[in-house]
């Protein structure tokens, strides 16, 4: 029989943003959050010591008698604190982090859940979230990876909200906000909701799947019947449970023919989920005949002269890219782990393939128009770009498919000797999104820049590596470019060779405006000097014996001056001495 999870994860995977989530405290718990009942208790006592009372053992029954009535979050509140302030400073220790400690220790801070489920909905596998829970831990969560979700948690808010469909992210809280005194807490505030908020509990229950956790169904009386109402099932129901299910909550499994799959934690359970689904994507590469047929269909164009049909063809494949890869389904911001972060690099490789494939052919094969299409293609696809400083490394991963795309056509240039087409991918794009005035593209598309080296020792197995990067660049290109260049020694000579004109480039950039400048060194840097790689002395003899005839300067590199040139090689010469000191002292 197949796991009930793994089932789940192709059925989020197969059809995004058709199952919503039902989370209830147990999602919140790993978290040390405490549940509206608890908050009550602990206000009740609070109340109770105002008065120099003793409410234990049993507070709420204290209070009912004291009172005359069941405990009420609002009027508790009330007797408490007078100014709606007062009232925030004293909810916000049950639900927010006292100190700094408690922050360190992931005290009601996003649990592995909620950070798993926030990058879910961040890639559109989830839209819709209904809890129990009045904390924001899931807020939190979906604003570190750039999510700002709709929050519905009052019936008004419900009203004004636009349709399901129309928003990427829905959260919603039927027993309110904590720093909302109307949130629902007593069994008799939970056993009946809104018109508004039952009708927009219809629609969901009606028209999505549901994956439930860490809801046990027991006190919510209102929630409860809202799933009773429903009586169509277009979609499966999962209910991931730990330990056994309460009476209430077998009738509702009974009645949705739900799947329960039995959990050690949330936090597992969704971890598990999330790596599932995205496991699944990866899998579903483009057919490798998609790449033989765009590339074959590229050749005949380039043959025929068809600059239109060329150009609507990358074009068209350059515009897939770029939504694919769009902050909304691909997020950057927020911290990744080493296997998130090297499978962030996959999703990406899987989604340039069937372009890299097509580039690298032109690259090779090309003429001008080919050209001029590599240099569109590179802008287009870098237009996360903004005003942001120049010669450093840092983290920009959104820029990655840019950068892999410009290696690749790179590579296929230099091993066709195509110089001309080589400006097209390192000197002719330009990043006009730059305030100071337009700029090389290259100045912000290089491997530490992407991924610098402290970041990019996270990926698995480079640990130690001074060039990450450059490193998985160089073991991912040498299939896709195999067909040109299909020898080992001489994909090596040319990756290097191809990382140095970059790191001239950048040389002479900074030499011409006179502006401090940083060399992005790739994996040639550190055999610098070494026997098993002379490129850079291979290099210095081709520019000495060529001269003015150097083929690269007629192509537009270095202004078409040899003394550009060799003061550039003497930048990065000795900017290779310096960083060879430095490494081994």
């Amino acid at each position: 029989m197949i796991d009930p999870i793994l089932s789940l994860a192709f059925s989020m995977q197969s059809n995004k943003g058709i199952y919503a989530l039902l989370l209830g405290s147990g999602v919140s718990r790993s978290a040390g959050i405490p549940t509206g009942w608890e908050v009550v208790l602990d206000l009740i006592r609070k109340l109770a010591r105002t008065k120099g009372v003793n409410c234990e053992p049993d507070p709420a029954a204290w209070y009912a008698d004291t009172f005359q009535e069941q405990p009420d979050y609002s009027k508790l509140l009330k007797q408490i604190v007078i100014r709606p302030s007062e009232r925030s400073q004293l909810l916000r220790p049950y639900f927010e982090p006292r100190d700094d400690d408690e922050r360190a220790s992931g005290i009601k801070t996003p649990t592995e859940a909620h950070k798993a489920i926030a990058r879910l909905m961040a890639a559109g596998y989830i839209k819709v979230i209904i809890t129990t829970n009045f904390d924001r831990l899931l807020e939190n969560a979906l604003e570190d990876v750039g999510v700002i979700p709709t929050v519905i948690s009052t019936p008004d808010a419900a009203q004004g909200a636009m349709p399901l469909v129309h928003t990427p992210c829905t959260i919603i809280k039927v027993h309110g906000d904590y720093l909302d005194t109307r949130i629902k807490n007593t069994p008799e505030e939970v056993s009946a909701y809104h018109a508004r908020i039952n009708k927009l509990l219809d629609h969901i229950f009606d028209e999505y799947g549901l994956i439930v956790c860490g809801w046990s169904a027991e006190w919510d009386i209102a929630l409860q019947n809202a799933l009773k109402r429903c009586k169509s099932r277009r979609f499966t129901t999962y209910w991931a449970l730990k330990g056994n299910l309460s009476d209430a909550a077998k009738v509702l499994v009974d009645q949705r023919q739900a799947q329960v799959i039995p959990i050690t934690s949330a936090d597992a359970f969704f971890k598990d989920i999330e790596e599932k689904v995205m496991s699944i994507s990866e899998f579903e590469r483009p057919h490798p005949l998609s790449s033989k047929v765009a590339v074959a269909t590229l050749k005949r164009y380039l043959e025929g002269k068809s600059t239109i049909r060329l150009h609507d063809l990358v074009m068209n494949e350059v515009d897939k890219v770029h939504e694919n890869i769009s902050p909304q389904i691909l997020p950057t911001n927020g911290s990744f782990s080493s296997e998130e972060l090297l499978h962030r690099l996959q999703r990406y490789d899987s989604t340039v393939e069937v372009l890299q494939a097509m580039l690298i052919t032109g690259a090779y094969w090309g003429n001008g128009e080919m050209g001029e299409l590599i240099t569109r293609s590179l802008e287009r696809l870098s237009d996360s770009l903004n005003d942001q400083s120049y010669f450093q490394p840092g983290f920009e991963l959104e820029l990655y498919p840019a950068l892999v795309l410009m290696y690749a056509a790179g590579l296929a240039s230099l091993a066709k000797g195509n110089y001309e087409t080589l400006a097209s991918c390192l000197l002719k794009p330009k990043n006009i999104y730059d305030s100071h005035g337009v700029r090389l593209l290259i100045l912000s598309l290089c491997p530490p820049r992407v991924l610098d080296t402290r970041n990019g020792r996270v990926l698995p197995g480079r640990k130690t590596q001074y060039f990450p990067l450059s490193e998985y660049l160089f073991e991912n290109l040498a299939g896709p470019v195999k067909e040109f260049i299909p020898n080992e020694r001489q994909f090596n000579e040319v990756f290097d060779r191809l990382e140095l004109f970059v790191a001239m480039v950048y040389a002479d950039e900074s030499l011409q405006r006179a502006e401090l400048f940083w060399i992005p060194i790739g994996r040639f840097g550190w055999k610098y000097g070494n026997y098993q790689n002379q490129i850079v002395q291979v290099m210095s003899q081709e520019i000495d014996k060529a001269g003015d005839d150097w083929p690269p300067l007629k192509a537009g590199f270095f202004g078409g001056s040899i003394e550009r040139a060799k003061k550039a090689f003497g930048e990065v010469l000795e900017f290779l001495k310096n960083r060879a000191n430095y490494m081994m002292g």
